[in-house]
């Protein structure tokens, strides 16, 4: 029987978090639930651990707040040590930041979505990234949201947040094709707290465990899948990806053909996706030359 995977879940002691801490546990993981603790209350990261042990799973927790001096490190390291290793890092740890439309956002709030949406996350890569290398079958998960891939009214910051997120999963997953590591964005809809903060109403079909079959999936190492954005809600699942169009042009093209035929040139039946931007770049150029005449 081979070792045990060991799993860290940032951002797991409520909501969607806590669901893919106890689908990993299902799983057959050791999981190590992370979740910032606040002063006079209860260690909401220690209650799902303990109610994975007490149902007779592997699991542990961490308090430390994912955006702290040196958080990251302290949290990577606290794994590594109490699984003696790490193979899976699952990133949910976030906030939405105030609902604010653009122009009215204060560059101190949009710094602060960025600061534990976007940069806490580079930070627990860089710390995770060698015992991941390590593992025979290293796996790391980013949630985003299907914000980060169409915007959304009022949240600017944190849309732009989750499509910084998605871009660098993106890449890491390029970098990393040609090692065991596989890298992939998941886009959850879910009822939690912080959609009911946005005055959303709370739907039992979108129960964060209706989200959570992609999540474990993906961090088998059956999974072989890589840089790909997925979205579930629901038990429902969809992938989507950025297409580009076959497009048009024409030899000293102006702004008035430009205008004429942009129509045609913005349909995007019969696109193709890439899995980095040398290879969209490399299409495109391709295009450019064989249809220069269209």
């Amino acid at each position: 029987m081979g070792k045990q995977r060991t799993a860290l879940v940032t951002g797991a002691g409520k909501g969607l978090g806590a669901a893919f801490a106890r689908g990993l546990a299902r799983d057959g993981c050791s999981v190590m639930v992370n979740n910032r603790s606040h002063e006079g209350q209860p260690s909401s990261a220690r209650q799902i651990s303990d109610a994975l042990i007490a149902d007779g799973f592997s699991a542990s927790h961490d308090d430390h707040t994912v955006d702290g001096k040196g958080a990251a490190q302290t949290i990577i390291d606290h794994a590594v040590e109490t699984w003696s290793g790490l193979d899976i890092l699952v990133l949910n740890a976030g906030i939405t930041g105030p609902a604010a439309k653009v122009g009215t956002l204060a560059d101190a709030d949009i710094r602060a979505v960025m600061e534990i949406n976007f940069h806490a996350n580079t930070a627990l890569v860089d710390a995770a990234l060698p015992h991941l290398i390590a593992s025979p079958a290293g796996r790391v998960l980013f949630i985003a949201s299907s914000a980060g891939l169409y915007g959304v009214r009022g949240r600017a910051s944190y849309a732009a947040s989750k499509g910084a997120l998605i871009a660098y999963a993106r890449t890491l997953a390029d970098e990393l094709a040609r090692s065991p590591v596989r890298v992939n964005i998941l886009a959850p809809y879910a009822a939690t707290n912080m959609t009911a903060a946005q005055g959303e109403e709370i739907n039992e079909p979108l129960h964060p465990d209706k989200a959570v079959a992609a999540a474990v999936w993906l961090s088998r190492p059956e999974c072989q899948r890589t840089g790909e954005t997925w979205i579930a809600g629901g038990d429902y699942f969809s992938r989507a990806t950025a297409i580009e169009g076959t497009g048009g042009g024409t030899p000293g093209a102006t702004a008035d053909w430009f205008g004429e035929n942009v129509e045609r040139l913005s349909a995007t039946g019969g696109g193709e996706e890439y899995p980095g931007a040398e290879a969209a770049f490399a299409g495109f150029f391709q295009r450019a030359r064989t249809g220069s005449a269209n």
